[in-house]
């Protein structure tokens, strides 16, 4: 599983479109099952994710068509990590890594 840190690195680049397209963009990742969550960060310097992609290199070829990182506006790090805990309603994830 990974973790991935967004942060914005071009403020002008983030115009409602492009946000919409990597809204758009991501919602075809979650359909998949491939993203589990996602959202901004507070305040407003850009987007966490977490991903179920089954290597780096998988999650890396779907960051690169994100529209976000394909205009240059964002930067990431990727953090993997192995599930050990959760609360009752996301064990079934954390089995699926045991």
């Amino acid at each position: 599983m990974f973790l991935v840190d967004m942060s914005f690195t071009d403020m002008e680049k983030i115009t409602p479109a492009l946000t919409d397209a990597h809204r758009q963009y991501l919602r075809t990742q979650y359909e998949s099952s491939q993203l589990l969550f996602g959202g901004r960060k507070e305040p407003r310097t850009g987007g966490m994710l977490i991903s179920a992609h089954s290597s780096k290199q998988e999650l890396l070829g779907m960051l690169s068509s994100d529209p976000f990182i394909k205009s240059g506006a964002v930067s990431y790090s990727i953090t993997e990590f192995t599930p050990v805990m959760a609360s009752q309603k996301y064990m079934s994830v954390v089995a699926d890594y045991g």
